[in-house]
């Protein structure tokens, strides 16, 4: 596959999107891994989730 001369330009922008892709991929996990410990620290003080009342 020849890309002409702007092949730098083109693979520089797949780079960099993979690149943001993969830092959004860390920080959603990151952040999932942080909600999950305060819902336990809240459930482990006895709140409860309103949802959980309804029943």
């Amino acid at each position: 596959m020849n890309l002409g001369p702007h092949a730098a330009f083109i693979v520089a922008s797949y780079a960099i999107a993979a690149a943001v892709v993969a830092v959004l991929i860390g920080w959603i996990a990151f952040d999932n891994r942080a909600q999950r410990r305060n819902l336990a620290r809240l459930e482990a003080h006895g709140v409860t989730r309103r949802s959980e009342n309804s029943a």
